[in-house]
């Protein structure tokens, strides 16, 4: 599903505009966003969580070349789906 896809859908449950539920689902996205940057993580009580996480500076190969290379550090995020969501793609 792409986000115009999902805007769609929402629309067509909530009958709402297509323009403001696209602001809406953008204001949430953005809120996520913001708060991972912050260091803080997203709970979204039977949906899931957002998280951050740390991958440390490893060495790694060219696949073309087989030379060695350094990949850098990074922080990297995590979602880990909740039990109320698990539980609904497991039941189809």
């Amino acid at each position: 599903m792409t986000i115009s896809l999902l805007i769609d859908a929402v629309a067509g449950r909530t009958g709402d505009t297509k323009a403001a539920t696209g602001d809406a689902i953008d204001a949430v996205l953005a809120a996520i966003i913001r708060t991972l940057i912050a260091g803080d993580a997203v709970q979204l009580i039977g949906f899931g969580s957002f998280s951050t996480g740390q991958r440390a500076a490893r060495t790694g190969r060219n696949p073309s070349t087989g030379a060695e290379i350094q990949i850098a550090a990074a922080r990297t995020v995590k979602f880990t789906a909740g039990k109320a969501f698990k539980d609904a793609v497991n039941a189809s």
